[in-house]
């Protein structure tokens, strides 16, 4: 069944509400992530351009987005993933009679929340930077597979929110961990598995930070691996392994090797090596498998990623880190990170999935690798508290 943008002349009116709406809450977003008004405009055009292009191309093409919002009008009931999207398309589509455009533009809204979240980041951690590296940084977050990924209707743009948000928590956690509850019980509600990483990595983490009594380590330690125990167990369900053994992780990994091998974006790695398939799913397409307009685009994106891996690598490499970058939970961002791609390279077949699906890690990943490259622009010494156990 096809769907439009919208079929009535006054339900441009809601389009304009979400809009406006969003515009408003512009020198707020700014004031609270400590970015310019000015840059946080420039993003939330930037991004709106990219969600009305998404809701088109869908309404051209197909997408999730566009089952999302059909169902939706069919009295979805709750349950984590799929149907808790229908969901809350449904509390706009159904409750509030918002057309197709309006509601991709409000779910896009979290995805610029998202970007502000992960610029934010960059900025603190590269905050005495100046000349073209602080130029370099900002034009980060207007990568174009960074944003049109993540304002589409449908689980991407809230895990992408979700998972920026709790990259700026984890900068400073002691002081911000009460804003990471809301992106962590989202993160859950749309893919449990994501956030059954998300806890498992923080628990781990949390075991071997600096500057916590052995007894706040053992409750605080503890209570982290029993949420994850209850988290993991959810998360292999949600994905489809049954029984939860390493005999049945192992029979789903390989199964979903094979998976979703039609189409355009599909490169079958059931046959590569483990590098060539974490290569394969955060560098790839590169610069000559760029076919159409599309992955040319992303291929750029990728040819970026890249040369941040390559330096972030060589500076990990050339000097240990320096106290003033272990002032946030980077133990927790490296095994997130790192177990992420891991585990989703290992289950994605298709191009066009991992395009998408890598932006639950990459802006960690991405974070920890420009924070090493510009870190010889530091001052030599900081008074910022080493809480980190990890020297990396």
């Amino acid at each position: 069944m096809p769907i439009q943008l919208y079929t009535e002349s006054y339900e441009l009116l809601y389009v304009m509400n979400v809009v406006m709406a969003g515009a408003l809450t512009i020198p707020l977003v700014a004031r609270f992530f400590k970015v310019s008004i000015s840059y946080a405009a420039v993003l939330y055009v930037w991004h709106s351009l990219f969600a009305v292009a998404y809701a088109m191309f869908v309404v051209a093409n197909g997408g999730d987005a566009r089952e999302y919002y059909l169902h939706s009008f069919n009295e979805p009931s709750f349950s984590l993933g799929t149907h808790a999207v229908r969901v809350g398309v449904s509390f706009l589509s159904v409750g509030l009679g918002y057309p197709f455009l309006a509601c991709s533009l409000t779910f896009a809204f979290l995805g610029y929340l998202g970007v502000v979240a992960f610029y934010s980041s960059l900025k603190e951690v590269m905050a005495t930077e100046g000349g073209w590296w602080s130029w370099f940084i900002a034009m980060i977050p207007l990568l174009p597979s960074l944003n049109f990924w993540s304002v589409g209707l449908g689980k991407d743009s809230v895990s992408f929110f979700s998972i920026c948000m709790i990259l700026w928590v984890s900068f400073n956690l002691n002081k911000r961990w009460g804003y990471a509850i809301v992106p962590f019980l989202l993160l859950f509600i749309v893919r449990p598995h994501i956030a059954g990483m998300v806890g498992a990595a923080f628990a781990v983490s949390f075991l071997f930070r600096r500057g916590i009594t052995w007894p706040q380590r053992v409750i605080i330690g503890g209570l982290a691996l029993l949420v994850s125990a209850f988290l993991v167990p959810l998360a292999l369900d949600y994905s489809g392994v049954e029984g939860g053994r390493l005999s049945d992780v192992s029979d789903f990994i390989e199964g979903r090797e094979g998976a979703n091998l039609k189409g355009g974006g599909a490169v079958d790695i059931s046959n590569m090596s483990l590098p060539e398939k974490m290569f394969t799913y955060l560098f790839r397409p590169t610069l000559i498998e760029a076919r159409n307009l599309f992955f040319l685009a992303a291929a750029l994106d990728n040819t970026i990623l890249l040369f941040l891996f390559v330096a972030g690598t060589w500076a990990l490499i050339k000097k240990p880190l320096p106290p003033y970058l272990r002032a946030h939970n980077r133990m927790f961002l490296w095994i997130y990170s790192l177990c992420a791609w891991l585990i989703l390279a290992m289950t994605t077949a298709n191009l066009g999935i991992a395009l998408r699906q890598k932006w639950m890690f990459a802006p960690m990943l991405i974070f920890l690798l420009i924070s090493v490259i510009g870190r010889s622009r530091y001052p030599a010494e900081s008074d910022a508290p080493a809480i980190e156990g990890s020297n990396r």
